[in-house]
């Protein structure tokens, strides 16, 4: 009886009671990266940084699908979005060139969806 009144407390009671019950407004830029023949890419560093900054602020890799996804602050901001191939061996041992560049326009909490095409 006393372990199902404990479970039953754990459903009603907060996750964390200190917490004031609200996340913080994020925004989310989530891509894809494609090879130039338009498969996607795994292993891929993506370098994720503010339009007006020199240096990449986030940097993560794609997953088995090509796929990456960064929370950034929620509010009006400009980002710019490139992939870093150094270092980056594909199995048919051809050279990958990184693509162009791609900026994204965050205005609140939103989601921005972008593909980044490398080269030869």
């Amino acid at each position: 009886m006393a372990s199902s009144v404990v479970f039953l407390a754990c459903l009603v009671a907060p996750v964390n009671a200190r917490s004031s019950g609200r996340e913080k407004p994020y925004a989310v830029i989530f891509g894809t990266v494609w090879d130039p023949d338009g498969h996607p890419l795994y292993g891929v560093k993506v370098k994720i940084r503010r339009a007006n900054d020199k240096k990449a602020r986030w940097e993560l890799y794609s997953n088995h699908t090509g796929e990456f996804a960064q929370r950034l602050p929620a509010g009006k901001a400009d980002y710019i979005v490139s992939a870093d191939v150094k270092g980056y061996k594909l199995p048919s041992g051809r050279q990958l060139k990184p693509g162009a560049e791609v900026t994204v326009h965050i205005d609140y909490d939103e989601r921005s969806d972008i593909g980044l095409h490398l080269d030869w």
